[in-house]
């Protein structure tokens, strides 16, 4: 072989060694799907009877978090905590619109707006697809109005998509029906629940599955590591799913809630009337804290949520799918997160907006590429820790002044965190979550004002133990202060 010969095969090497070393330090990219209202009723937590295998199936892969709680519990407030990775410092950070408040109408400061901001300016390309921050669509318009062109993030997306449908807006499509009407359209007079005879495209998760797996394609030909946030709406309200997904379940194989009453020892301000639920007008029966709804209709929405799940769960294995199709799953952290918990029927309420355990717990799943496999993390984790810890994933400096606390310690198994705990806000009150305990202390002149609840013994939070407990409560107080951040004087 001559020189000249030689020379070329050792320059080709450099290239393929560059190439490669290139595709090897290249940043992971991040698949975060969002789905509303998704409580922590999957096989995975637990759950005998729904059929979430894909959802399951990523849990096995990755890193379950059996201890996840949520800062608020509502869609927009919790949402804009993961986003800034910073708990609420005032009353309006409980409000469905802090983000648009709070962020929608700023100039674009040196502090980054969120951390998909923040990745942005740290050379990933952004895409959202669907709900991530509290609009449907990621455009501030209101429920009865036409899409606009103002994002709720104006700094933290390259790209904003969605596929309306026939429902043609985002929030038409959020509270759609399978012909094409809306809850706003037919002025509320509609079922909270609908088992539709259409495929999966005949409701807009459908869309936004295929959507995403057109972007997926796209972005595999990127040569920057992308941030691709995908927001399903169901199982939120209505409970609106394809009928074979209603046909997986025997009605009356699925369980009411081990806990259907009101607990003892509770001011009812602690609870709600299921408002959310009762503003679907044609509800065969209506939820209150005075009666609760017969065990039939209990099952009948119960077999609905248990529906709108497995729909989502179906539409997450396609794109999963579609990931490992492509070889993207190789560089790609996949996160899977409901935005808070809902009561089905638990201490006789249906909805969210309580600082119950059954509101303000929910899914968290990481899959790390060649890490962490079939993990349970069972150490507190609040929701604005996500944000720290996906950057140190990253190997992303932080911004200064977060909330949250990087997970990845635990994951690592340096420090197992066991008396790390979590601050939730609501109805005027602050709840901390220990391993063992639920402390509760609402702002308000209607005694009691203080609950306990010990989970070694009572897991469904059906009586408040704090009269007899005072040492504990005692003990408590002052770690719950901590996070009051003089949000309630």
């Amino acid at each position: 072989m001559n020189k000249s010969n030689i020379a070329i095969l050792v320059l080709i090497g450099i290239l393929f060694s560059s190439c490669t070393m290139k595709k090897e330090t290249m940043p992971p990219n991040i698949l975060f799907i969002a789905v509303d209202d998704l409580r922590t009723e999957l096989g995975c937590y637990g759950n005998t009877v729904i059929k979430s295998p894909n959802i399951d199936q990523l849990a096995h892969d990755g890193v379950l978090f059996s201890n996840h709680f949520v800062n608020v519990p509502t869609c927009g407030a919790s949402r804009h905590s993961l986003l800034t990775g910073m708990r609420p410092i005032s009353k309006d950070y409980l409000r469905n619109d802090i983000t648009e408040l709070t962020l929608t109408n700023k100039q674009e400061q040196d502090a980054p707006e969120t951390f998909i901001h923040h990745l942005k300016r740290n050379g990933y390309h952004t895409v959202g697809i669907g709900k991530i921050s509290h609009s449907a669509d990621g455009y501030i318009y209101g429920y009865n109005e036409a899409p606009s062109t103002k994002q709720e993030l104006p700094n933290s997306w390259d790209e904003l998509d969605f596929d309306y449908g026939k429902w043609k807006s985002g929030w038409n499509a959020f509270f759609g029906y399978a012909n094409g009407e809306n809850r706003q359209s037919l002025k509320r007079q509609v079922k909270p629940y609908e088992k539709g005879v259409v495929n999966d495209t005949g409701y807009v998760d459908g869309l936004t599955t295929k959507l995403a797996i057109s972007k997926l394609n796209q972005l595999k030909k990127s040569s920057k590591p992308f941030f691709l946030g995908i927001g399903f709406f169901r199982p939120h309200l209505p409970f609106n799913a394809p009928k074979k997904y209603w046909d997986l379940y025997d009605r009356d194989s699925i369980p009411i809630s081990p806990n259907p009453m009101i607990p003892e020892g509770v001011n009812l301000k602690s609870l709600h009337e299921s408002g959310e639920l009762n503003g679907y007008k044609l509800g065969e029966e209506k939820a209150s804290l005075n009666h609760p709804v017969s065990e039939q209709y209990a099952r009948t929405l119960r077999h609905a949520y248990y529906a709108c799940v497995s729909y989502i769960d179906n539409q997450i294995g396609h794109i999963l799918k579609e990931l490992n199709k492509l070889g993207l799953d190789k560089n790609t952290i996949v996160v899977v997160w409901g935005d808070h918990g809902w009561h089905l029927g638990d201490q006789q309420m249906w909805g969210k907006h309580t600082i119950f355990e059954n509101a303000l717990k929910s899914p968290l799943i990481i899959k790390v590429p060649n890490k962490y496999k079939s993990k349970s993390v069972n150490s507190i984790i609040e929701t604005v820790d996500i944000y720290p810890g996906l950057m140190e994933l990253c190997n992303i400096k932080l911004p200064d002044s977060l909330d949250g606390k990087s997970f990845v310690s635990i994951l690592e198994q340096k420090n197992m965190q066991t008396d790390n705990v979590a601050y939730s806000y609501y109805r005027d009150g602050i709840s901390l979550r220990t391993n063992r305990y639920r402390l509760t202390k609402y702002y308000r002149k209607e005694e009691p004002t203080i609950e306990l609840y010990d989970h070694n013994s009572d897991p469904f939070e059906s009586k408040n133990i704090s009269n007899d407990n005072k040492e504990i409560v005692e003990k408590l107080i002052p770690i719950l202060e901590k996070g009051n951040k003089e949000i309630f004087y």
